[in-house]
């Protein structure tokens, strides 16, 4: 079993913080980089709630 089926299994039921998650994560990111890799660090919050099944419609629009 992948480390990626581990997550998701344990994600089951808690799409929801998974997807606060990595908003948050996403944030921290781009206020250590003062925003320099906002548009690497967006793709990668969407590439993760696909993967995780968070937040589903999440993105820079609703935060």
């Amino acid at each position: 079993m992948s480390v990626m089926d581990k997550l998701k299994q344990m994600l089951k039921g808690h799409e929801d913080k998974a997807g606060q998650g990595i908003d948050k994560a996403g944030d921290f990111v781009d206020g250590k980089t003062q925003g320099k890799y906002s548009g690497q660090v967006d793709s990668a919050q969407d590439k993760l709630r696909d993967q995780l099944g968070g937040d589903q419609g999440g993105g820079p629009s609703q935060r």
